[in-house]
């Protein structure tokens, strides 16, 4: 993936294992919800989630210890 730069996904979300749970969590709500927006803009539902990330539209909730 070139297209946003998993570099600096990571520094909005923190951390890889962050980024990988963030973007999974969001491509299957893609996936699930926005197919007709994926085939309109010819994008995978990892690919769009990952835009989501960069683009500040979703956030990682901050980790707290119980």
């Amino acid at each position: 993936m070139i297209n946003p730069p998993i570099d600096k996904l990571i520094e909005k979300v923190g951390c890889k294992f962050a980024l990988v749970c963030l973007v999974s969590k969001r491509a299957h709500i893609v996936a699930e919800k926005y197919s007709g927006v994926l085939e309109e803009l010819n994008d995978t539902a990892l690919t769009y989630a990952a835009k989501d990330i960069y683009e500040s539209r979703i956030e990682a909730a901050p980790y707290e210890n119980i």
